[in-house]
C-alpha cells in the first residue's frame, strides 16, 4: 500500500536523488575521465561517448540489484522503530543535503567526493534521529566514520606510490634511452599485461557485483586476471607491435586503423619513399602558433628526436622547426659563417605569458578584466559554430540585458528572447567547452603565471612514445568508468531505493533494499548528463590544473589509482576513486624531480574541500532533519 501521507515528501526526496546522481556525474565522473582528457588520449566528447557507453553497460549489465539502505553501516536499521514514514524523511534530508553541498562544490569548482558526501550526511541525520550515541563513530569494521576520516589521508597516498613505481618503470625503460621509440614498441606488450590484470581485477572485486565473481575461490580469480592480462598481453604482440612499428618507427602516413587486422605482414609492409616525420597526435598541454590541429594529427608530423626538456613547449617546437635544416650562423663582424646545426642552438625560453602578450594583473579589477576577456572569446569562438550552440550563443549576444532593472520592458523583451536559447547552451554548452584552455588558465593572472611554472619543470617526451601509451590508458580509462556504473551507481541509487521501498509499502526497509531495474538506469543516465553538460566546470580545474599530463604519465595515474581501490576493497575499507585519481596524479608529477612540477595550492585546495565535506554536508543534513522532526504542531 502506497504511503499516501507522505507522496510530497517521496516527490521531494526524488527530486534530491536525482540532482546527488547529477551532481555525481558532474563532480566524480569528470574527476575520474579528466586524467584521459588532460593527457589527449581521448577528446573530451570521446569521452562523453565512451561514458555514457560503459556506465549504463556497467550499471545494466553486472550491476548490483540490491543496495545498502544505510551506507556504511552508519546509524543502524532498528534507529527508525519501523516507522515507514521517519525513514522516508530521513533519506531524503541525507539526500537532500549531500545534493546541496556537492552542487555548490560543482558550481565553485571544487571537488569533493560524492559518495563522503552522501556518507556524511547520512551521519548528520543520525545524530539528528537517535542522537550522537547512535552512530558509529569508531572503526567499526573498516564502515565506521573513523574508518572514512582515515581514507581521507590514506587513499591518495598509497594512489600516489603505486602511480610513481608504475611510472619510474615507463621512465627507466623507455624515456631515458637514447632511442626510446623502438623501446616504447617492444616493450608495450609487457605493459599491456600488466593493464590487462589490473583492469581484470578491477572487474572482479569492484564492477561486477551481480555475478558475484569476488565470492570464487583465489585461484580462479587469480586465474582469470591473469589469463585477461596475458590474453591482451598476446594480442597487442601479435596486432599493436606491428601496427605502431610501422606507425612510428618506418613512419608509414599511409597506415589506417583497420591495417593493424593484417598483424605481423606489416612487417613486411615497406615504408613510403617519402616518408619524413610520423605522423601521431600532438600530446603537447598547450601549442602557441604552431599551426596543430587540437585532436588530430600534426600538420607537420611529430618529432623526430627523443627530446627531453625542461623549456616550455614553443621554445621546443621553434628548435624542432629549425632542426630541419641548417641555420647560417652570424659572425661578431655582421658577416655570414659557416652552416651549423640548427640542434646546437639554444633558444631562450619564453613564458606563455609572454607567447600571448598578457600583461600581468595588479589589482582585482584587472584580474576580473582578464577573467571577463577569455570568457567573452570563447563565447565569440562559439558564436561562429553554425550549429545549435553557435545559434543559441548568437541569440543571446543579441538580446542583452539593458540598463536598468529586470522588470524594464526593455529587459523584459530581451529576457523573453532570450528565453529559447537557454536550454540549448545547458545542453551543449559543455560539448563545446575547451577544456585544455581551461586548465592552462588565463594568461597574465596568477594562476596562469603559476602553471607556467609547473608545466616548465615537467619534461616534455616524443609523441611518437606518447602515442603508444594512449591506447593503454584508453583500456584503464573505460574499465574504470565501467567499474563506476556497476558498483558507484549502486551506491547513488541505493537511498533512492529506499524512499522508493518506504513509500510504495508503507513499511520501513529492511538492512538490504531490492532496486528496480529502471531506477538503476534512470540514476545511471542522471550521471551521464551531469557529465555531460556540466563536467566541464571540474575537469577545468583538475588534470593538467595539478601537474602536466601526457598518455604515459597518465595510464600510470589510471593504474595506480585502479591498483589502491583493489588493496582497499580486499580489506573492506572505504574508498573514493576521486581521492584515488587525485592522489595518484600527485604521485606521477613528483617523478618529475622536483616539487614545482605540481600545483600545490590546488592540491591543497582539493584536500581542504574533502575536509570540509565531513562536517557541512552533515550540518545540512543532520539540520534539515532535525528541524522536520521535531517541528512543533497543533
Amino acid at each position: 500500500m502506497v504511503l499516501s501521507a507522505y507522496t510530497y515528501v517521496f516527490v521531494i526526496g526524488t527530486f534530491f536523488s536525482l540532482l546527488e546522481a547529477y551532481n555525481n556525474g558532474a563532480n566524480d565522473v569528470a574527476n575520474a575521465w579528466a586524467t584521459s582528457v588532460s593527457s589527449r588520449s581521448v577528446t573530451y566528447r570521446q569521452a562523453m561517448f565512451l561514458c555514457v557507453i560503459f556506465e549504463m553497460t556497467g550499471a545494466l549489465a553486472v550491476g548490483a540489484r540490491t543496495a545498502a539502505t544505510i551506507k556504511n553501516g552508519i546509524i543502524p536499521i532498528e534507529a527508525f522503530q519501523g516507522n515507514a514514514g521517519v525513514q522516508l524523511l530521513a533519506f531524503t534530508c541525507a539526500s537532500a543535503g549531500a545534493a546541496i553541498w556537492v552542487m555548490w562544490c560543482t558550481r565553485h569548482n571544487a571537488h569533493v567526493s560524492s559518495t563522503y558526501s552522501l556518507v556524511s550526511s547520512i551521519a548528520g541525520v543520525g545524530v539528528a534521529t537517535v542522537g550522537v550515541k547512535g552512530v558509529q563513530w569508531g572503526w567499526n569494521g573498516g564502515q565506521g566514520l573513523g574508518a572514512i576520516f582515515s581514507g581521507l589521508a590514506m587513499a591518495p597516498a598509497i594512489s600516489a606510490v603505486f602511480a610513481a613505481v608504475i611510472f619510474m618503470l615507463i621512465k627507466l625503460v623507455v624515456h631515458v634511452r637514447a632511442r626510446p621509440v623502438p623501446w616504447a614498441v617492444w616493450s608495450s606488450p609487457c605493459f599491456f599485461l600488466i593493464a590487462g590484470t589490473v583492469c581484470a581485477l578491477s572487474i572482479v572485486y569492484k564492477g561486477s557485483p551481480r555475478l558475484g565473481l569476488k565470492e570464487k575461490p583465489a585461484w580462479f580469480i587469480a586465474g582469470v586476471s591473469l589469463g585477461t592480462g596475458l590474453g591482451l598481453c598476446f594480442l597487442s604482440a601479435f596486432f599493436f607491435v606491428p601496427y605502431v612499428h610501422a606507425k612510428v618507427v618506418k613512419r608509414d602516413y599511409t597506415l589506417k586503423l583497420y591495417d593493424m587486422l593484417r598483424g605481423p605482414l606489416l612487417f613486411r609492409r615497406p615504408a613510403p619513399p617519402d616518408a619524413g616525420r610520423a605522423m601521431v597526435p600532438d600530446y603537447a598541454v598547450m601549442k602557441h602558433g604552431d599551426g596543430a590541429d587540437e585532436d588530430g594529427d600534426l600538420e607537420d608530423g611529430a618529432s623526430t628526436q627523443h627530446d627531453v626538456t625542461k623549456y616550455p613547449y614553443e621554445a621546443e617546437r621553434s628548435a624542432e622547426k629549425m632542426a630541419a635544416g641548417a641555420t647560417r650562423a652570424t659572425g661578431t663582424d655582421g658577416t655570414t659563417g659557416v652552416d651549423v646545426p640548427a640542434a646546437v642552438i639554444r633558444v631562450k625560453p619564453r613564458t606563455l605569458a609572454e607567447e600571448e602578450g598578457a600583461v600581468p594583473a595588479a589589482t582585482q579589477e584587472e584580474y576580473r578584466l582578464l577573467l571577463t576577456r577569455a570568457v567573452e572569446r570563447h563565447h565569440a569562438d562559439l558564436r561562429k559554430n553554425r550549429g545549435a550552440i553557435g545559434w543559441a550563443m548568437r541569440t543571446l549576444h543579441a538580446n542583452r540585458l539593458g540598463a536598468g532593472s529586470l522588470y524594464e520592458r526593455h529587459n523584459v523583451k530581451a529576457l523573453f528572447a532570450r528565453l529559447p536559447a537557454y536550454p540549448v547552451v545547458a545542453l551543449l554548452y559543455g560539448v563545446y567547452y575547451d577544456i585544455h584552455k581551461a586548465q592552462v588558465g588565463v594568461l597574465g593572472t596568477p594562476e596562469g603565471r603559476r602553471m607556467d611554472r609547473v608545466y616548465a619543470c615537467a619534461p616534455k617526451y616524443a609523441n611518437e612514445v606518447e602515442y603508444l601509451y594512449s591506447f593503454v590508458q584508453v583500456i584503464t580509462a573505460c574499465t574504470a568508468s565501467f567499474a563506476h556504473g556497476a558498483n558507484d551507481v549502486g551506491n547513488a541509487v541505493g537511498v533512492w531505493a529506499v524512499m522508493y521501498s518506504a513509500w510504495s509499502t508503507s513499511t520501513a526497509a529492511a538492512a538490504k533494499a531490492p532496486v528496480p531495474l529502471w531506477q538503476i538506469a534512470v540514476i545511471a543516465l542522471t550521471i551521464c548528463i551531469g557529465f555531460i553538460t556540466y563536467g566541464y566546470n571540474i575537469m577545468k580545474v583538475m588534470g593538467n590544473k595539478i601537474t602536466y599530463h601526457s598518455p604515459s604519465r597518465g595510464s600510470s595515474m589510471e593504474l595506480g589509482a585502479a591498483i589502491t581501490i583493489l588493496v582497499f576493497s580486499q580489506y573492506k575499507l572505504p574508498v573514493s576513486t576521486s581521492m584515488c585519481i587525485t592522489g595518484a596524479t600527485v604521485g606521477v608529477g613528483l617523478c618529475n624531480g622536483t616539487f614545482k612540477a605540481v600545483n600545490w595550492q590546488r592540491v591543497g585546495l582539493l584536500f581542504l574541500s574533502w575536509v570540509l565535506t565531513i562536517p557541512i554536508a552533515a550540518l545540512i543534513g543532520g539540520g534539515m532533519m532535525a528541524l522536520t522532526l521535531n517541528t512543533p504542531s497543533f
